[in-house]
């Protein structure tokens, strides 16, 4: 396919924008809340979109092995434990029907980098975090691509002080956590370096991963008004299956193993990121931030479980599977903003260029056959897949702020994206391009009550551009029951906030909210005509199309007490009716898809509720300062009921879960002890981390929890350590 390309002149040329400007004598000095490249910038009172903020104080305390543990106490939040602390983040309930390797609808950036991974999933370094910032609703006004509900915004730790220290921890499974860091800072720079290691066995067969992190971040002041800073993390990881089980049955009888084998394992995972970024300060209220960066990811794992040898024999090893995979991906790209505040208007103008590349290789691993009697042999080492997919980016956007009266500000933001797709199949000979331009805006208001009460009220938009597997799937897969699509839309999610934000004062302490009514619609929705995961059969081809949609509202709360006080807690609240709008081609498999006697059954699914959303969702921590040393916290997590299937006919049951944590910290001639021990489920509730199914996984005609795949939650957990500061 030829595609002669031209970049539109919009992003070549400067954006105009003249607006009218009132005097204001209130708000003073008008401030940009957003910004896709650090977190330098706070001007929270203007802030028109639902967002929620965690220091890296905050991770550090609560001695956690994934960021689930902290992102629950965000209200809207769910995430998906992959394996130690990988996860998957959803916002609103956007992608919880998803659970292969789809993007999550979520845009997440580290140090302005945005980080996306094979798997869908992320990898974070827990004791490398700053501060995590949450804008909830679409936001790909900001992020562009996949920023269908939101973005997680994560900003690492910097050099501050002259401080070393060294850290050790343990815990039930066969968890280990080892780190060394230290921070530097003199009059024309600052820096640190930090090496840890993460280890566990796992609660769940094949569940056991390694994690070694090295990250180094300097920054250099060139002037007063300018500096420089350069960061680097390198990770290396090794991790098997998550320990999914089969089958209500076996999760009850026996939670830890699995029937059968896992379509994926062995994932070794090599991560690289770098970034450059330069900051200008011009004024009082004026800066320019550029931003230049390197992300690398390197995936080897196995795939297609062996069940024949290459002479007929069955084949049962957990070990044995047939093919390998080779994944290489490089995201690259340039971003620079530029930003000017005032009594009048302020503004941003940004420009954001990417180059993506993602390269796939395949190969048998093994000689085999596919079934007893076939006469075809498939001799280790020849190639399956060898394919690249190019990605580039070229995006201007523009934040603007304009205060209407002396409480009120407008908030307008625009972002255009040119994204260029070439696929090159180098085994078949195969090329293939694909062009989209997408416009997405947010539109909101503030209006300040009084010194203490903001309210806010917000339109905003997300998109995912359709893949080129989405586009070509016929083409590239080779399949006569697989159709091309090429005229597929950009999906499109609409957000509406509508909420306040304030503080007050009572019963002899002050409090902090944020409360939030907010509806997502998910529009042109790209779907398999089929359903998600059933098989294409010769009557019932597959084929990508914008046919679905999905509907999320609710309502969000959270509400934190003075933490200095000596009781303290933060509660967060959750109700959401998630349900699809549009679902009208779902087949349920029944039987083999091998076999001739495979059935599909039709149903409409609109209306049916989203999986793996309950409808409440609780999150309450409290805090008791037993003196200025020691502290002690409890925590509660409770959900409500949920679907593990899109027929909503597997319906799991909530659970409530309580964690306590003890934290006591010593000085003793100029060095600082923390310890802390930790019980998360300290009643050793049984319950299911995750429950998912779509379709007759065990073959027998018949649809039941026998059929779900469900990560059973290991129960009691113990976790303590030390860490020496000096």
């Amino acid at each position: 396919m030829v595609n002669n390309r031209r970049i539109p002149h919009s992003i070549l040329l400067s954006t105009l924008l003249s607006v009218s400007c009132f005097a204001t004598e209130n708000l003073g000095i008008i401030g940009i809340d957003s910004t896709t490249i650090d977190d330098r910038f706070h001007s929270g009172q203007t802030e028109v979109s639902s967002t929620a903020s965690i220091s890296g104080e905050t991770v550090d305390k609560a001695h956690i092995e994934n960021l689930q543990q902290v992102l629950q106490a965000i209200p809207g939040i769910t995430t998906e434990i992959k394996t130690g602390d990988t996860l998957k983040i959803h916002i609103r309930g956007v992608e919880n029907q998803r659970y292969m390797g789809e993007k999550p609808g979520v845009a997440v950036v580290i140090d302005g980098v945005p980080v996306f991974e094979r798997t869908g999933a992320v990898n974070i370094d827990l004791d490398n975090i700053a501060s995590i910032k949450v804008i909830k609703g679409g936001a790909s006004y900001l992020f562009g691509d996949d920023a269908l509900a939101g973005a997680v915004i994560i900003t690492t730790k910097k050099g501050a002080i002259n401080r070393s220290s060294v850290a050790s921890e343990f815990g039930s499974f066969g968890y280990r956590k080892l780190l060394a860091e230290t921070s530097f800072a003199k009059d024309s720079f600052n820096g640190r370096l930090q090496i840890s290691e993460r280890k566990s066995d796992g609660y769940w067969k094949d569940s056991d991963y390694l994690a070694r992190y090295a990250n180094g971040k300097l920054q250099y002041y060139i002037d007063d008004t300018s500096d420089l800073t350069f960061g680097i993390e390198a990770s290396h990881r090794e991790k098997d299956s998550h320990g999914t089980v089969e089958g209500i049955t076996q999760a009850i009888n026996d939670p830890t193993s699995q029937e059968g084998r896992d379509y994926t394992r062995m994932y070794d995972v090599d991560l690289l990121k770098l970034f450059l970024t330069y900051s200008k300060d011009f004024g009082n209220n004026s800066n320019l931030l550029v931003n230049i960066y390197h992300y690398g990811d390197n995936t080897e794992f196995v795939s297609s479980p062996q069940k024949y040898s290459s002479t007929g024999a069955v084949v049962t090893a957990d070990d044995a599977y047939t093919t390998g995979n080779d994944y290489h991906q490089v995201q690259r790209g340039l971003k620079s903003e530029y930003r000017s505040s005032g009594e009048n208007f302020a503004y941003l103008f940004g420009a954001d260029v990417r180059n993506n590349v993602y390269e796939n290789k395949t190969a048998y691993l093994v000689d085999f056959k596919t079934s007893a009697f076939s006469p075809t042999v498939y001799t280790a080492g020849t190639p399956t897949g060898d394919n690249k997919t190019t990605e580039g980016v070229y995006a201007p956007y523009l934040e603007v702020k304009v205060p209407l009266t002396d409480a009120t500000t407008l908030t307008l933001n625009g972002r255009y994206d040119n994204i260029q797709l070439d696929y090159d199949d180098r085994l078949n000979a195969l090329s293939l391009q694909k062009d989209f331009n997408v416009y997405s805006h947010r539109i909101g208001l503030t209006h300040n009550l009084n010194d203490s009460t903001t309210l806010f009220v917000s339109r905003s938009t997300g998109f995912r551009a359709p893949s080129i597997d989405q586009l070509f799937n016929g083409t590239i897969s080779l399949d006569s029951k697989v159709l091309n699509n090429p005229d597929l839309k950009p999906e499109q999610a609409v957000n509406y906030d509508l909420g306040a934000r304030g503080n007050f004062s009572a019963f002899n302490n002050t409090f902090a909210y944020e409360t939030t009514l907010f509806l997502l619609d998910r529009k042109n929705y790209i779907m398999s005509s089929i359903g998600q995961y059933t098989a294409a059969t010769a009557t019932n081809p597959q084929k990508y199309e914008n046919i679905g949609g999905m509907r999320s509202r609710g309502l969000e709360l959270s509400l934190q007490s003075d933490a200095k006080k000596i009781f303290s807690f933060d509660l967060a609240y959750t109700y959401l009716d998630a349900y699809f709008t549009q679902y009208d081609n779902f087949y349920l498999g029944l039987g083999s898809p091998y076999l001739p006697s495979y059935t599909q059954v039709h149903y409409d699914l609109k209306g049916n509720t989203v999986p793996r959303t309950s409808r409440h969702t609780l999150n309450l921590t409290g805090n008791y300062n037993l003196s200025a040393s020691t502290v002690l916290s409890a925590e509660v997590t409770a959900k409500s009921s949920y679907y593990a299937d899109e027929l909503n006919q597997l319906k799991m049951p909530g659970y409530e879960v309580f964690n306590l944590l003890a934290r006591h910290s010593e000085k003793y001639k100029g060095y600082t002890f923390d310890f802390f021990a930790r019980i998360d489920n300290v009643f050793d509730k049984f319950y299911f981390n995750t429950a998912r199914s779509s379709g007759d996984r065990d073959y027998n005609f018949v649809y039941n929890k026998e059929d779900l795949t469900l990560t059973v939650n290991p129960g009691r957990v113990y976790t303590a350590g030390l860490s020496v500061k000096f």
